[in-house]
C-alpha cells in the first residue's frame, strides 16, 4: 500500500496486464494513456513539446482531453496532472496484437505505467504499473527483494535507527535527577553553577522569564521550563561577544535549550570520556521514525492478509499458525505461495509442539530463557528429520508450565521413535517418568559427588534403597506442607492497572508478611509483572531513584517495607577473579585473620597482602590469576596455569603464613562445608559460611570461579548473602524460579529456606512451575489462562 494515501499498488508484468486488459468484455472501447505528471507545479512546456514530437497529438490535462498542440498556458504555481493518450481501440480477437504494442509504447512513455479506461463502462479507469507505482501520488516503492523486510539489511532497516527500533535520546529525568534543587545547588547536572558560560546562559533566562537562580527546579513555570530544554529567543550577545559566541557557539545570538545544546555537544565531541559523559544523560526510546518497528516505511507498507510483516512477526506462534492456515487465496496465489506457506506452517508447527506457542516472532533473543532458548534449537532439530543423531539435553524443562510439559514429552519420543538417542539431564518427576532408561548420579553435590548410585529402568530407581531420587518418587520422601499458613502482617502493595506487556489493566495485591507465589502457564506474565513492574516501582519509591518501571496506573503500601531485594540468576561476577567468598563478604575477615597471625606482624603484613588483586601477597607473573592468558591473534586465546606459582596465585612468602597448618591457597580450596568446621570458632566467619551451607551450596569450594557457578547456584549465592544480613523483618524478597537446577533434595532444603526468612516476618515472592513449592505457599496468585499476547 502507498505509504501516502494508503492505495493499494500492484506490481504486474507486461504479459499480466495484457491478459488483464483483454479479458475486458468484448468490443468494449478501450483508451490506452501514458501518465507523465502526477500532482506537479510547473508549466511542463518540455514534456508536452517532446510528446509532440514523438507523434502524439492528444493528451489528458487535469481530466480534460485537448490537442497537444493548442493547448492551454498552465499556472505553473498550480499541481498538474497529465497524461499522452497513446491509442483508442476496440476489445476483440483481431486487436490483441494491437492493444499490446500499445500497451507497451505507454509502459515505455509512462515509465513503467499505463492507463486503461473502458469507455463503454462510464470511462472506468484501471492502473497498471510494472514498478510498485501508486497511481495517485506516483509514490514507488522499489522492487520487493527479501533484504527489503531484514532490520539487518541495510535495504530494509529504518534509516533514523540502524534497525535498532531504539534510539538514545537525552531524558529530563536524568538531566534534573534531583527537582529539589535549584540551578544554584546543581540542579541541572550537565550544566555547572561554577560555570561562566553556563551561568551566563541562566541568567539571561531568569532575566528574561523572571525566575531565581535559587528557586528549586519543581517550582519552575511548566512554561518556562519548555524554554530552557527546547530553546528561546533570549539574546546572549550582553554577556559575550559576538566572536567568542561564534567561537564557541553557532546560536546566532539566541539560546539553544539544553537538548540542542546536549546533542549538539554529543554529535561534534571526538573525545570518547566526553562522549561516554554525555551518554550519562541518554536514556533509550522508542524510534520516532519507525515506532520501534526497526523497518523502513516502504517496508511496513506490504502486507499479506493485510498486515505488514511487523504485525505478523508480533503475533504470538499459536495465531500465527491460525492465520496462515485460515488464510483464503485465489488459484493463482495459491499455487504461487503453496510451498511457501507450507514451509511456514511446518516451522510454526515445530515451535507449538516444544511448548514455545505463546511466543511471538520478534521476540528478542537476549530475553529467552535458557529453557526457551533450547526448546527453540530442538525445534530446528524435529524439522531437520535427521536419523542416528545423539542429542544432549540440559533441563529442557526450564521455564515450563506442568501442562506444557507432555507436548515437549512427546516431541522428545518423536525423536526417539524415528531412530535417534537423546541424553537428558533433568530433575523433571514427569520428564523422569517417561525416560527409558535412567542413570543416577551422586550421592550428593560437588566433591561429595561423582558415582553411580542407580542405573536402569524406573523400576530399577524405585527399587534402589541408595536412591534419593528413588525416595522422592516413591514417596518416602516428600517436602512438607508449611503446618500453618501465616497470616502475615495485615498490609499488603496494591498495584492497579498494570498493563504492560501482555498484562490486561490488571490489579493485583500482595500481602505482606506471608509466602506469596506467582504462577501461571509460560509467557503468562509472571516476570512482567514482578521483574519489570512491582520491582521496580517498589525499589524507586524506596530509594528515591528513577529506574524504568512497566506501565502502571497506581501503587500503594510500599511504606509497609523498608527493603526490597530482587534475587535473581544473573552471575555473581563476570571474571575468573570474582568467587562466592568474595560475593558474600567472607574473603575480607578470612584475610584479616590471616593478618593477624604473629607470622604475619612479624613480617609486616596486612590484610591486602593476601589478595591477589593486590601487588604485595600474590604473584606477579600471573598478577594473581593463577593463570595466563595466551593470545593466538586469529584462533580462540589459551589458558595455560602459570607456571611459577602453580595456579596457586600467591607468593611464596605469602604461602608460607598458615593457620591450622592451611595457607591461603588452601583456605580458598576449601568447601563450605570443609571451612565451616575448620572456622567453627571465628563467628563472623561462621556466620557467613553457615549462610551458604544452609541454601545447599556446602559442596561449592570458597575460591571457585563465578564463572563456573549455574544460575540456580549464583542464585543460591545472592540468598546466602542476604541471610547473612541482620534481619529487619520489613524486607521484601524477590525470587524467580529459584528451584531452576534443582533436584528434589535441594528443592525441599530451599524450601525451608524460604520459609524461614517468611517466619522471620518478611515477605517473599516467588514466580515459579514446581508444584513443590507452590503447595508451600501462604498466597498464590495465578495469570492466564494462556501465554503471549
Amino acid at each position: 500500500h502507498c505509504p501516502l494515501c494508503g492505495r493499494e499498488i500492484q506490481e504486474q508484468s507486461k504479459d499480466q496486464i495484457l491478459d488483464s486488459v483483454t479479458a475486458l468484455p468484448e468490443e468494449s472501447k478501450l483508451m490506452i494513456i501514458a501518465p507523465v505528471v502526477s500532482g506537479r507545479k510547473g508549466e511542463h512546456e518540455k514534456i508536452l513539446d517532446d510528446a509532440l514530437k514523438s507523434g502524439f497529438l492528444r493528451g489528458r490535462i487535469d481530466g480534460e482531453i485537448i490537442s497537444i498542440e493548442v493547448r492551454p498556458v498552465l499556472d505553473k504555481k498550480k499541481k498538474h496532472n497529465i497524461d499522452i493518450i497513446i491509442d483508442r481501440i476496440k476489445n476483440n480477437s483481431d486487436s490483441i496484437q494491437r492493444i499490446s504494442e500499445s500497451i507497451e509504447t505507454a509502459l515505455e512513455v509512462g515509465d513503467g505505467r499505463v492507463i486503461v479506461i473502458n469507455m463503454s463502462d462510464n470511462d472506468r479507469e484501471y492502473f497498471y504499473s510494472i514498478k510498485n507505482s501508486c497511481p495517485s501520488c506516483n509514490y514507488s516503492i522499489p522492487e520487493l527483494e527479501p533484504a527489503m523486510f531484514s532490520f539487518n539489511n541495510p535495504k530494509g532497516a529504518c534509516q533514523e535507527c540502524s534497525g535498532l527500533g531504539m534510539t538514545m535520546e537525552f531524558d529530563k529525568d536524568l538531566i534534573i535527577p534531583d527537582p529539589d534543587l535549584s540551578f544554584n545547588e546543581g540542579g541541572f547536572k550537565p550544566y555547572k553553577p561554577t560555570s561562566n558560560w553556563h551561568r551566563s546562559w541562566f541568567e539571561a533566562l531568569s532575566a528574561e522569564y523572571g525566575f531565581s537562580l535559587d528557586t528549586p527546579v519543581k517550582d519552575l513555570k511548566s512554561s518556562v521550563m519548555d524554554k530552557i530544554f527546547f530553546g528561546s529567543d533570549v539574546e546572549l550577545d550582553s554577556v559575550y561577544s559576538n566572536k567568542d559566541r561564534a567561537s564557541r557557539y553557532e546560536y546566532s545570538g539566541k539560546f539553544p535549550g539544553i537538548f540542542n545544546d546536549l546533542k549538539r555537544r554529543y554529535k561534534e565531541s571526538y573525545s570518547n570520556g566526553i562522549k561516554d559523559w554525555l551518554e550519562g544523560f541518554m536514556r533509550q526510546k522508542e524510534c520516532a521514525s519507525c515506532g520501534g518497528k526497526r523497518l523502513r516505511t516502504d517496508s511496513l507498507h506490504v502486507t499479506v492478509a493485510e498486515k505488514n510483516i511487523f504485525e505478523i512477526t508480533s503475533m504470538s506462534v499459536k495465531k500465527l499458525f491460525e492465520l496462515f492456515s485460515k488464510m483464503k487465496l485465489t488459484d493463482t496465489e495459491e499455487k504461487i505461495s503453496y510451498q511457501i506457506l507450507k514451509e511456514i506452517k511446518s516451522r510454526l508447527d515445530f515451535l507449538i509442539s516444544v511448548g514455545l506457542d505463546y511466543l511471538t516472532l520478534e521476540r528478542k533473543a537476549a530475553t529467552l530463557s535458557g529453557g526457551e532458548a533450547q526448546r527453540i534449537r530442538l525445534a530446528t532439530q524435529i524439522g531437520s528429520s535427521l536419523v542416528g543423531v545423539l542429542y544432549i539435553l540440559d533441563e529442557p524443562t526450564i521455564g515450563l508450565h506442568q501442562r506444557d510439559n507432555e507436548r515437549l514429552l512427546n516431541t522428545l519420543r518423536h525423536l526417539r521413535d524415528i531412530g535417534n538417542t537423546l541424553i537428558v539431564v533433568e530433575h523433571d518427576e514427569q520428564t523422569i517418568r517417561s525416560a527409558d532408561h535412567i542413570i543416577e548420579l551422586g550421592p550428593a553435590a560437588g566433591v561429595h559427588g561423582g558415582k553411580i548410585i542407580a542405573e536402569g529402568t524406573l523400576d530399577d530407581i524405585l527399587s534402589c534403597k541408595k536412591s534419593i531420587t528413588g525416595r522422592f518418587l516413591n514417596g518416602l520422601d516428600t517436602i512438607d506442607i508449611h503446618k500453618s499458613k501465616r497470616e502475615g502482617s495485615g498490609k499488603e502493595i496494591i498495584l492497579k492497572g498494570a498493563e504492560e506487556h501482555n498484562l490486561k489493566n490488571i490489579n493485583v495485591s500482595f500481602p505482606l508478611g506471608r509466602l506469596i507465589l506467582v504462577t501461571g502457564v509460560s509467557g503468562s506474565g509472571k516476570s512482567t509483572l514482578v521483574n519489570d513492574i512491582l520491582f521496580p516501582a517498589v525499589y524507586n519509591k524506596i530509594n528515591k531513584s528513577r529506574n524504568p518501571e512497566g506501565r502502571y496506573k497506581s501503587i500503594s503500601g510500599v511504606e509497609n517495607i523498608d527493603k526490597v531485594i530482587n534475587i535473581d540468576q544473573s552471575p555473581i561476577g563476570r571474571t575468573p577473579r570474582s568467587n562466592p567468598a568474595t560475593y558474600v563478604g567472607l574473603f575480607t575477615p578470612i584475610r584479616e585473620l590471616f593478618s593477624t597471625l604473629p607470622e604475619s606482624k612479624a613480617r609486616g603484613f596486612k590484610p591486602g597482602r593476601f589478595s591477589f588483586n593486590v601487588k604485595g601477597g600474590r604473584c606477579e607473573n600471573c598478577e594473581g590469576g593463577g593463570t595466563i592468558k595466551i593470545e593466538m591473534h586469529f584462533l580462540p586465546d589459551v589458558y595455560i596455569t602459570c607456571d611459577v606459582c602453580h595456579g596457586k596465585r600467591f607468593n611464596r612468602d605469602t604461602l608460607d603464613i598458615r593457620y591450622k597448618g592451611k595457607n591461603i591457597h588452601d583456605v580458598l580450596d576449601m568447601t563450605v562445608e570443609d571451612a565451616l568446621s575448620f572456622f567453627i570458632n571465628i563467628p563472623k566467619i561462621r556466620r557467613k559460611l553457615e549462610s551458604l551451607n544452609n541454601v545447599g551450596l556446602g559442596y561449592i569450594k570458597l575460591g571457585q570461579s563465578a564463572l563456573t557457578l549455574s544460575g540456580g547456584e549464583a542464585q543460591r549465592v545472592k540468598l546466602a548473602l542476604e541471610l547473612s544480613k541482620v534481619n529487619t523483618g520489613n524486607t521484601l524478597y524477590i525470587l524467580d524460579e529459584p528451584t531452576t537446577g534443582l533436584h528434589f533434595a535441594d528443592v525441599k532444603q530451599l524450601a525451608e529456606v524460604l520459609n524461614a526468612i517468611a517466619d522471620k516476618g518478611n515477605t517473599v515472592i516467588i514466580i515459579e512451575h514446581n508444584m513443590d513449592i507452590i503447595k508451600t505457599a501462604d498466597y498464590i496468585i495465578d495469570l492466564g489462562p494462556e501465554g503471549g499476547v
